[in-house]
């Protein structure tokens, strides 16, 4: 898997949800970055447009060069073509698949899996296993190896840990600081925990009622060691 150079994300959108609006306008060029906030603020529905599930009202998104979405030249990139990896909260594995199945899903070109994520994701000795019998943590590693095998421009993790035990989450989370250092792959990822953030990101965009409300290095927005 080639290695991935700082990329600048753009994300400069509105969106009209209801009551809801999120009214958003990043530049994000820190390599790892979190959105932080309290539940409702917009943090999912940033992801969710991002990859494409979602429609801005108006708007552009852009990872670099690429231009993701643009509604004043009429650009809606087909999700499949945004090179984004997603990894929802539920982590959408297929239970009919095995674990080899559910990695390769959606690539189409591969025959087997990429030695360099199975390796940093240790999940060589799961790819025959069912996904009904996997650990939590196991399925997490699974859900992240499939959404790495796309060589993404980016990787969004929407709460990749919310849903594990502390003991769990210790245990997972140094494969996000690899996926982060070995693979070098830019990041926007979404977390309730200041303890996680410190650990996976170099820069934090706060959110509250679908606004940025601050930005900056971990250190500035939570205190160090608070």
């Amino acid at each position: 898997m080639s290695n991935h150079v700082r990329v600048p994300i753009v994300i400069d959108v509105r969106i009209r949800q209801g009551r809801f609006t999120l009214d958003l306008h990043e530049l994000i060029e820190a390599r790892t970055v979190a959105l932080f906030g309290p539940s409702g603020s917009g943090k999912t529905t940033t992801l969710e447009i991002v990859a494409g599930l979602r429609r801005p009202n108006d708007g552009t998104i852009r990872i670099g060069s690429d231009v993701l979405f643009d509604s004043q030249l009429g650009i809606d990139t087909p999700i499949y073509r945004r090179r984004v990896g997603y990894v929802p909260q539920d982590l959408s594995l297929f239970p009919h698949l095995n674990v080899r199945q559910n990695v390769l899903y959606g690539s189409l070109e591969r025959q087997n899996p990429d030695q360099q994520i199975t390796e940093i994701l240790e999940i060589d000795g799961l790819l025959s296993r069912a996904v009904s019998g996997l650990s939590g943590g196991e399925r997490q590693r699974v859900a992240l190896a499939r959404a790495l095998m796309s060589n993404p421009a980016v990787l969004l993790l929407d709460e990749p840990l919310t849903a594990l035990d502390p003991a769990l989450r210790g245990r997972v989370l140094p494969y996000l600081e690899r996926i982060r250092d070995d693979l070098e792959m830019p990041m926007v990822y979404v977390s309730h925990s200041a303890d996680e953030v410190r650990k996976v990101a170099d820069w934090v965009i706060m959110l509250d009622h679908g606004r940025g409300v601050r930005s900056g290095a971990p250190g500035e927005i939570f205190g160090i060691g608070a």
